[in-house]
């Protein structure tokens, strides 16, 4: 349990503490980092500049601070940052070669805040936020994972929380700590960072936001809290007398044994201590009762006798008498009932209660009346132990194997019959089957408005539709081909066009002119032009054209820069203000590097591959790792690839490739859609949902599967890791 001062900001225990600061010495010979004004005074900051530096940490630096991370799946990354414009880096990276165990990414070229971990599974996962911290502007960054659960507060504002896949803390003891950059060559962050630190807490973001978990007491509160403690003290003391008491009469048990009994309707049994329950020896074993069918020896009679049961017994005694018809065995002295009357008299056509005359049905047996006298039946779920049914045991049919609880329940044997209980974390679906929660009908998951939601056990996953690409929390519209003349796509195939262009790819100029879509004066003349047109004064007039801006004039043909966006051209064109994007021409020495980084030819522009053989110049792009890398002014920024959405039953990722494909068969398919709302019917009848799974009844090597498709139901069968499949046809 963590201490309550470490959720209510008042501090935190040095032992679940990571000050990477500290921890480096930072500020003590490493080159490119220098000590500045932070956001506050009550720490140090540092600037971060340059791509000559390597902020490791030494061996046993890192190995200190790594031991207090390894094997956590809660823990906080906290930072108080303030990033240059339009800088890609990394905040802090914990990898060892390729593998990246904990790294906290910020991407200013694309707006996003990244975190890369390993799943249980051991497989690379980036998590991104969509969220710009390189603004120049100072923020508070906390990243709180909490097993599947990871929460992104900026400046003490929750912004994201999504269900992810646990993260992987098994780190080895030669990984690499490094801090503003991923190594000596990539993602270095550029401008201040302070309060760095690692906590292992799930809610850390608590010691950088106090706020976020109380409230201002009142006057009223605080004496309430007062009259509380009061109240506590004196449960306190009235306790920790009863506490005095108890050790007192515990001191005096010391040489007491204790003995464990058993009680049976109502009747208490020592230790040991055996009796008969019906046809039953019992024993009363470590206070658990424990009991076997009496066995009865095939009884010897003399001539003139023959075996009976006897009301009592449990096994047949040598008795004199004869067979009645019934195949009962009556003594000399029973007495003529109507049964015997039956013989020779109507009386049984009156349906007479042999029954009510009395009868030996015993422990779970029930008397039932027939034509010729009365006989005993064992209750539904217990079976005889006599041959006569007088006597019946329960029926175990949890341990016996004949019930029907379905997946995601526990059989429990009762009298006579048996339960279904849930698993824990699962609703009730009926009276032999349960489903887990399912987050994505109440609508409590993470999706984007144009993802799928398929919900899975513990949580649930998206997927983008068609048409879109993401990875299922963000998804953003294709469009087949790019939008032109500056358009863009808004939904699948869909493209919003610039003022001055139509059609379904922006790539038809609208003839303003023509349209009656110019506001040019009566004293000018309409001339379309590409995207928009212009407003001409006639020969021989005095028309000035001139554009009003922000309430600024702006000459008619004067052109300018945004104010607020360096690589957006203005001008004004007859009284019309008209923008575009700068055109990047490579041959102009003036060219601005800062909106067309392909045409920057410096060598310090060029990015250097992880290999150190390769170089790529600004501007590039190339897949690295199913990951879409670019190199930027010497920076190089990558993203999770995107992968276009396959319609299909069976999808395979092969080896090599990101993506995956459509595949026919069902055995070599990575996954497999399911449609939960069919079912298949297994060897014993049972209906079983689409996707679930058990084992072959009367095996322990065979796994069965039940998979619902458009063409038919898949029973997929693993024997002894060889998979086969049957595909039979869906019913109508």
């Amino acid at each position: 349990l963590y201490n309550i001062h470490d959720f209510l900001g008042f501090g935190v225990d040095p032992a679940l503490r990571i000050n990477v600061f500290d921890e480096l010495t930072l500020g003590e010979g490493f080159d490119g980092v220098t000590q500045v004004q932070g956001f506050h005074s009550e720490s140090r900051a540092f600037h971060f500049q340059g791509s000559s530096r390597e902020v490791k940490a030494p061996e046993d630096v890192s190995a200190r601070m790594l031991q207090k991370l390894r094997g956590r799946t809660e823990f906080t990354v906290l930072v108080t940052l303030k990033q240059e414009h339009l800088n890609s880096g990394v905040i802090l990276s914990i990898h060892h070669s390729e593998q990246r165990f904990l790294e906290l990414e910020s991407s200013g070229q694309r707006s996003e805040v990244r975190l890369h971990y390993r799943t249980k599974g051991q497989q690379a996962h980036t998590e991104v936020f969509p969220y710009s911290l390189a603004d120049g502007q100072w923020h508070k960054v906390s990243v709180a994972v909490s097993a599947s659960h990871i929460i992104l507060h900026v400046d003490c504002n929750r912004i994201y929380e999504r269900v992810v896949e646990i993260p992987f803390m098994d780190i080895p003891d030669d990984a690499a700590f490094w801090l503003g950059q991923r190594n000596s060559a990539h993602g270095f962050f550029k401008g201040v960072m302070q309060d760095v630190q690692i906590l292992v807490l799930p809610q850390g973001f608590i010691s950088q936001c106090p706020d976020l978990n109380r409230t201002c007491p009142t006057c009223n509160d605080f004496h309430g809290l007062v009259q509380k403690i009061m109240e506590l003290q004196d449960i306190l003391a009235k306790t920790s007398s009863k506490l005095s008491r108890a050790e007192e009469k515990m001191n005096g048990l010391d040489g007491c044994y204790c003995e464990r009994t058993c009680s049976v309707k109502g009747v208490v049994y020592r230790e040991d201590e055996s009796w008969t329950d019906g046809c039953r020896n019992c024993t009363c074993t470590n206070g658990t009762v424990q009991c076997e069918t009496i066995s009865c020896p095939s009884p010897q009679c003399p001539a003139g006798t023959t075996p009976a049961y006897v009301k009592g017994a449990c096994c047949m005694e040598c008795q004199h008498g004869r067979t009645n018809t019934d195949g009962q065995t009556h003594t000399h002295t029973r007495t003529r009932t109507h049964a015997d009357l039956c013989v020779t008299s109507d009386l049984c056509a009156l349906g007479h209660d042999f029954c009510a005359e009395g009868h030996d049905c015993v422990e779970h047996s029930d008397c039932i009346n027939l034509e010729a006298g009365a006989r005993c039946s064992c209750k539904d779920g217990f079976r005889p132990l006599r041959d006569d049914n007088a006597y019946c045991e329960d029926i175990d049919e949890c341990a016996e194997g004949k019930h029907y609880c379905r997946e995601n329940t526990v059989c429990v044997n009762t009298p006579g019959s048996f339960m279904c209980i849930c698993h824990r974390g699962y609703i009730r679906i009926d009276d032999y089957s349960c489903t887990e929660h399912d987050e994505c009908v109440s609508g409590l998951h993470s999706c984007d408005q144009n993802a799928l939601c398929f919900n899975k056990v513990g949580g649930h996953s998206c997927s983008c539709k068609p048409g879109y690409t993401g990875n299922g929390t963000v998804c953003k519209a294709m469009c087949d081909g790019l939008c032109q003349n500056g358009g863009t796509c808004i939904s699948p195939n869909n493209c919003i066009c610039q003022q001055g262009f139509t059609g379904k790819r922006c790539e038809t100029d609208i003839n303003e002119c023509k349209m009656e879509r110019n506001t040019c004066a009566n004293d000018t003349v309409c001339f379309n032009l590409e995207g928009g047109y212009d407003c001409r004064c006639p020969h021989g007039r005095n028309c000035t054209g001139d554009c009003i801006l922000d309430n600024k004039v702006k000459h008619n043909r004067q052109i300018w820069v945004l104010d607020n966006d360096r690589c957006s051209v203005c001008s004004c064109q007859t009284g019309q203000v008209m923008c575009r994007r700068m055109v990047c021409d490579c041959e102009n020495p003036t060219a601005d590097l800062f909106c067309c980084p392909e045409c920057d030819p410096r060598l310090s522009s060029q990015c250097l591959h992880q290999n150190g053989l390769l170089t790529y110049g600004s501007g590039e792009s190339w897949v690295e790792n199913c990951q879409q890398c670019q190199c930027l002014q010497g920076q190089v920024d990558c993203w999770p690839l995107s992968c276009p959405p396959v319609d299909c039953e069976f999808t395979v990722v092969p080896e090599g490739e990101c993506c995956a494909r459509c595949i026919i068969d069902p055995c070599q398919a990575d996954t497999i859609r399911n449609d939960i709302t069919k079912t298949c019917t297994d060897e014993h009848g049972i209906q079983r949902f689409s996707g679930s799974s058990w084992v072959k009844h009367g095996t322990e090597c065979t796994l069965c599967q039940c998979k619902v498709t458009a063409m038919g139901i898949y029973y997929i069968y693993a024997d002894f890791g060889q998979l086969s499949s049957i595909l039979v046809p869906n019913s109508p």
